[in-house]
């Protein structure tokens, strides 16, 4: 099995729809122990059931906005496992009254907040844990293509997600002489509860489905394959990457279209297509 003897953490797990719980599930069938984190005793009734499906006993308390969480965090990771191979982070937050309207009616707090939460959290839990990390370890941080390119009611986590991209590349620098390995993987949209606080987010589902290469949604067991083969040693030559699992959509210059008879393209497609 790909991940056999393998251990690490998985932060952020916010329900069994979660692109992390599909990277979790996906890594546990290849043989890794996981440990999880919930953010507070609200999320811990939902991720105890959850961790039970994972044969994972291991549930820490974690909220990146309270640094003692992160010092309990790696005590508990080094007396429960010594150290760890893998850490994903899915972690990410923005005030849903600045997800619409216009981007520069964001605030100041809302802004901060937003980078702090999503961004630099990956930088902290980075350095803090980076000593129990043995050689040939992995971290993995979740992104969206709204980081680098306009996605409608996305605004400010867009501007967080590009952060979080840049942190990815130069952590990869800062560890690459160790051998450990820092990537991003930008799954395409699916219906997490972070996607529930994104308006229109079905237009964007079916945008994404029939635009893409491929015309379809991607699904929680692809994008978690894709995670673990990332935290697996079959990536062990790729650091500083943002890895796309969206049907291919990220290169689409126009919309997919359709041409009739006589040559011409078919602009209605995407209204059509049933």
């Amino acid at each position: 099995m790909l991940m056999e003897g393998k251990k690490g953490v998985i932060i952020g797990v916010a329900n069994n729809r979660s692109i992390a719980y599909g990277i979790a599930q996906s890594c546990v069938k290849q043989g890794a122990e996981v440990a999880l984190t919930y953010l507070n005793d609200r999320f811990a009734k939902k991720i105890k059931p959850l961790a039970d499906k994972l044969n994972c006993d291991k549930l820490y308390k974690y909220d990146s906005t309270n640094s003692d969480d992160l010092d309990n965090l790696k005590a508990s990771l080094e007396k429960d496992f010594g150290k760890i191979d893998f850490i994903v982070h899915s972690i990410a937050y923005a005030d849903k009254d600045f997800l619409g309207d216009k981007f520069m009616t964001v605030s100041r707090k809302a802004f901060l907040e937003s980078l702090d939460i999503s961004a630099y959290s990956l930088v902290e839990i980075t350095r803090e844990l980076y000593p129990i990390l043995n050689e040939d370890s992995s971290i993995l941080a979740l992104t969206y293509l709204g980081g680098v390119k306009y996605i409608p009611n996305y605004n400010v986590m867009g501007v967080s997600k590009a952060a979080l991209e840049a942190c990815v590349r130069y952590l990869s620098v800062d560890l690459g002489s160790e051998k450990i390995r820092v990537n991003a993987l930008s799954a395409g949209p699916i219906k997490t509860l972070a996607a529930a606080g994104i308006s229109d987010f079905k237009f964007i589902l079916d945008w994404n489905k029939y635009n893409s290469p491929l015309q379809e949604n991607i699904t929680l067991e692809g994008v978690g394959n894709s995670g673990m083969y990332l935290l697996s040693d079959l990536s062990k030559s790729v650091t500083g990457e943002v890895h796309y699992v969206d049907g291919g959509y990220n290169i689409m210059g126009m919309a997919h279209v359709e041409y009739s008879e006589d040559g011409k393209a078919d602009l209605t497609y995407l209204k059509n297509k049933k």
